[in-house]
């Protein structure tokens, strides 16, 4: 692969980093709580004593509970109260029996937190005060700080004193979404804008991807080194890009946010949506899983990757609001497809759409938790 990242100055590391770079004695993966964990257990290519389930977005909007705790709260506010980040991250747990908590925050929370201007505006998403365009432009952002972190690490710590046996999954946006948040100012459905830098402007898409590589990777390892027993970063627009491209101009910067965390040694998952083609090139930035959206079968991916890595997925998140009998179908055919891996840990092909109705949720972890694994 060739690097073609490289010429930013880091942000501030972590001075909680020994030299060993190992977490400390009472992390859940160190003591014992996690580590033997149906999650952390089939991540890393062991057979767990129960198949392991989680749901991207299951913290969140699809619970009455949720809705109820967020009222006259907005977005990014909530997710930079330790206590109630924490509270929303547990609740899917309580309520669903799923084998992981996801930290409830954002993908824009490590911007707002170096002091970038971006909010969450309701049924638009993240919105930038000003787009990030022009070399000077990057070299005005702001650095993020270890000190800025504080909030996220604190909820962190509170929710993993919750959870107990139960890993914490932590996760930050890819260098690529972040960024090409960053220079269309707002969500885009085909980025021209952040396609169009990387060959117009080379060297200003390497500063821009290198601070969000930076920031992304900063923001994982606060939440690893404060409890998490594994991370997951989500490259929520790859899939609008070509397998050049994305090896060429991404795929560095990929590794770059996770060069911050390969140390710690928990279990990295990438996932990203649209990415069939791109699969090989993401597993080789180097992580322990690979998430599959929905629009390729678990089996399928597995030959494409060469049955190297456990696989995250796939469940289609439309088929929630099918009939159970359709449904149920669907789970099985997926823990089918899924069984040609190393591993594999069910999840859907993408977030919990918003009506989802939370007791077809418990009655697929129910429905998976019936199934032995073999």
């Amino acid at each position: 692969m060739q690097l073609f990242f490289g010429t930013i100055k880091s942000m501030t590391p972590s001075p909680a980093v020994s030299a060993a770079g190992a977490l400390a004695a009472d992390h859940p993966l160190m003591d014992g709580r996690t580590a033997d964990s149906p999650l952390i257990t089939a991540y890393r290519g062991g057979k767990p004593s129960r198949r392991p389930v989680w749901f991207m977005r299951q913290a969140g909007r699809s619970l009455p509970e949720y809705l109820k705790v967020r009222e006259g709260i907005a977005m990014l506010d909530s997710c930079l109260r330790p206590e109630l980040a924490s509270e929303i991250t547990l609740q899917p747990v309580r309520r669903h029996d799923v084998d992981a908590g996801i930290f409830f925050s954002d993908i824009v929370i490590p911007l707002k937190l170096a002091g970038v201007g971006v909010d969450i505006v309701p049924g638009v998403g993240p919105v930038l005060e000003k787009p990030v365009r022009t070399a000077a432009d990057v070299a005005a952002l702001p650095q993020l700080t270890w000190e800025a972190l504080e909030p996220i690490r604190e909820a962190v710590r509170l929710t993993v004193a919750e959870l107990g046996k139960t890993p914490l999954i932590g996760f930050a946006g890819a260098p690529f979404t972040l960024a090409a948040y960053m220079v269309e100012g707002k969500p885009s459905r085909d980025h021209l804008g952040p396609r169009t830098m990387m060959h117009a402007d080379p060297e200003t898409w390497a500063a821009l991807a290198n601070w969000a590589a930076d920031a992304s990777g900063m923001f994982l390892q606060a939440q690893l080194e404060a409890g998490a027993s594994a991370a997951q970063l989500f490259d929520s627009w790859a899939g609008s890009l070509g397998l050049g491209d994305y090896t060429k101009y991404v795929a560095p910067a990929s590794a770059r946010a996770l060069d911050h965390v390969r140390h710690l040694g928990a279990p990295l998952i990438h996932f990203g949506t649209g990415t069939s083609e791109l699969l090989v090139a993401m597993r080789d930035v180097g992580v322990d899983v690979v998430g599959v959206d929905y629009r390729l079968p678990l089996d399928e991916a597995n030959r494409r990757l060469g049955g190297t890595v456990p696989l995250q997925g796939n469940i289609d998140p439309a088929l929630l609001a099918a009939p159970w009998a359709v449904l149920e179908a669907h789970v099985r055919e997926v823990i089918a497809a899924g069984a040609t891996a190393p591993g594999h840990v069910l999840n859907l092909g993408h977030g919990v759409p918003p009506e989802t109705d939370p007791d077809v949720l418990t009655r697929v972890v129910e429905l998976i938790h019936s199934i032995s694994p073999e």
